[in-house]
């Protein structure tokens, strides 16, 4: 071990031959998956490279401080993909509606709404519904509504503003 924490690629070259498969058994143990434990012991066999230097002999022999590190590595690994499910599960939960889809009750309320904002459209005055008509239903900038109704860009975006005001109280929103 303190010829592989000086940097003598022989000496891990033959550490390596000793523990890979032991460090591949226990990462297999762990994560009961082939590919996930070859990786384990891959990342955990790079750290022993990268920290062969801190290697205490006192504290225990070389062998434990390698499955040490492979075990901590697999760990990470099965932490990793818990971490990843529960996300995963998050996400799905937050897509899936909890009550069942009714497409005859949606395309009614659609329509309801839309009729709704046509009525409360006719209340406008007429730049405030041409304004909103224009940037809303045709997607036009505010600049753009500007030059197509002639009228001064702040001019638009106050009609703008307070139709939009207007809209939301017509509307009930708040």
């Amino acid at each position: 071990m303190a010829e592989v924490g000086r940097g003598s690629e022989q000496a891990f070259a033959e550490l390596y031959e000793l523990v890979s498969p032991r460090v591949f058994g226990l990462a297999l143990r762990i994560l009961r998956n082939r590919a996930m434990a070859e990786e384990a012991a891959q990342e955990a066999l790079l750290d022993v490279w990268r920290q062969a230097p801190r290697f205490d002999a006192a504290r225990g022999s070389a062998l434990s401080w390698v499955l040490t590190m492979a075990h901590r590595r697999a760990v990470d690994h099965v932490r990793a993909a818990q971490s990843s499910t529960d996300r995963e599960s998050k996400a799905a939960a937050l897509m899936t509606p909890d009550v069942p889809f009714d497409e005859a009750a949606e395309t009614t309320l659609i329509r309801a709404e839309g009729e709704q904002v046509r009525r409360c459209l006719t209340r406008l005055t007429e730049l405030q519904r041409q304004s909103i008509t224009l940037a809303y239903y045709s997607g036009l900038s505010y600049p753009q509504v500007a030059a197509e109704l002639a009228v001064a860009l702040p001019t638009i975006k106050a009609r703008m503003r307070d139709g939009l005001i207007r809209l939301r109280d017509c509307l009930g929103a708040r």
